[in-house]
C-alpha cells in the first residue's frame, strides 16, 4: 500500500488524500456504534458510538482475515457534523485506540437520519487484503 499527497499540499490531519493498494477487495457494510450482539446502543455519546462503530468495522475485517492497516477507504455518515467536530479530541483518541496510526482516505458526510433509532453516525469501509 502506498499513500500519496499532491506536491505542495500540507499533510492532511487524520486521513490520507490517496492510496494505491493491490490485493483482494473487502467491502464492509455501514456499521453503527451499537453492541453488535444485542443491537442496542450502550451510549448516546458520539465519541463512544464512533469507537464502537470502528470496533464493529474491525470485527468484520478480522472475520475476513484483515487488520486495520488493510483499510483503504472509510466513509463516516454523521447525524450532526457540529457535534462530531465539537468532539474531535475524544473521537481521535478512540480512532487511534482501535485503528492505530493508520489513516485511510476518508469522507465525512452529514445526513438526515439513520435506520437505527439512536444512531449518531455510521461508518462504511473498504479494505484491500493481501493476495496470500
Amino acid at each position: 500500500m502506498q499513500v500519496f499527497n499532491p506536491d505542495g499540499w500540507p499533510r492532511p490531519k487524520g486521513y490520507s488524500n490517496a492510496i494505491v493498494a493491490e490485493g483482494r477487495h473487502l467491502h464492509i457494510a455501514g456499521m453503527v456504534g451499537w453492541n453488535p450482539v444485542t443491537e442496542k446502543f450502550e451510549t448516546d455519546d458520539i465519541a463512544g458510538q464512533f469507537k464502537q462503530a470502528l470496533e464493529n468495522v474491525v470485527a468484520a475485517l478480522a472475520a475476513a482475515g484483515g487488520k486495520p492497516e488493510h483499510v483503504v477507504r472509510m466513509t463516516i455518515y454523521l447525524g450532526d457534523a457540529d457535534e462530531y467536530n465539537a468532539n474531535l479530541k475524544n473521537i481521535g483518541a478512540g480512532y487511534r485506540e482501535v485503528m492505530g496510526m493508520h489513516f485511510p482516505v476518508m469522507a465525512g458526510i452529514q445526513i438526515a437520519g439513520f435506520v437505527e433509532d439512536g444512531a449518531k453516525l455510521e461508518i462504511e469501509a473498504t479494505a484491500v487484503l493481501p493476495n496470500d
